[in-house]
This record gives structure tokens, sequence and C-alpha cells, in this order.
């Protein structure tokens, strides 16, 4: 069973949020898939990856282009894996393929967006039905993780 973590963003965005865990996924040794909900989600991730930072990039690539199983991170909008990562990342309202093959799956849900927070209360109860072990987390005031659940 994968390990299944929600990060409820109450305090940051998205674009904010995301190159950090990447980079966390990355430090351990892991490929990651970023699966968006739309494809000018990706494309904006995409462009946003390489230049979220004045002294650093992300290296990664997208479902678009030819080399995608080469790359550390990709980033798509379907349910595949061209990268044989070992951690998933759904963000953007994407919904999730089965999660079986992975080590991690984690959910990023906007706190300001109904719909994002109705599709992260239904992805947790059909996660923990499938006997996953699920924990949630939400970001403090001042932007770091704690753990609700």
């Amino acid at each position: 069973m994968a390990e299944v973590l929600f990060y409820h963003l109450t305090e940051s965005t998205l674009e904010d949020a995301l190159p950090g865990l990447l980079e966390r996924s990355l430090q351990k040794g892991w490929k990651a898939v970023v699966q968006t909900g739309s494809e000018e989600r990706r494309d904006a991730l995409d462009q946003h990856l390489w230049t979220f930072r004045d002294d650093s990039f992300l290296a990664h690539g997208s479902d678009r282009e030819a080399h995608a199983v080469d790359q550390p991170v990709v980033l798509t909008v379907t349910e595949g894996n061209p990268n044989a990562a070992e951690i998933r990342f759904l963000v953007d309202g994407a919904s999730p393929p089965d999660i079986a093959p992975y080590q991690r799956a984690v959910f990023l849900f906007d706190g300001h967006d109904a719909a994002q927070l109705e599709g992260a209360r239904e992805h947790w109860k059909t996660m923990k039905a499938a006997g996953h072990a699920v924990t949630y987390w939400q970001q403090t005031p001042d932007r770091r993780w704690e753990r609700k659940a």
C-alpha cells in the first residue's frame, strides 16, 4: 500500500509549495510525476519550475517531450507514469490513477477553492477505504506543515 499525504494549502500557492516538496523527493532518490488538472496548469508549472528561484531551477520535463522517461520530474495531465516515478503529486483537482505502484502519493489542494476542498475530501475517503496509510497536513501561518490527522 502507498503512503498518501494530503497537503492543505492555506497560506501559500501551489507554485510556492510544490518546488520544495519536489526537491525533498529528489533528495530521497525518488523520481516524481506531477499530474495536473489541465494542460494550461501543466504548462504554467513547466515554466515556473525553471524560474522559481533566482539561484536554482528544478530539472524536469513534461509528457509532451520525447525523453520524459529520462527526467527526474515529469509534469503530465494523464494517469501515466512515463519516468517510473516512486512518488506522484496530484494538483489542481487532478483525478488519481491507481496509486498502488507508488511509494507515496501527495494531494496538494487549495484551501480557498471549494471544488478542490470537496475533491480532496472525496479522495481522502477513497484512499482510506482502499487501505492506504493516509495523513493530512495543513499549513500554519508561517507556512510550515503541521500534521492534523
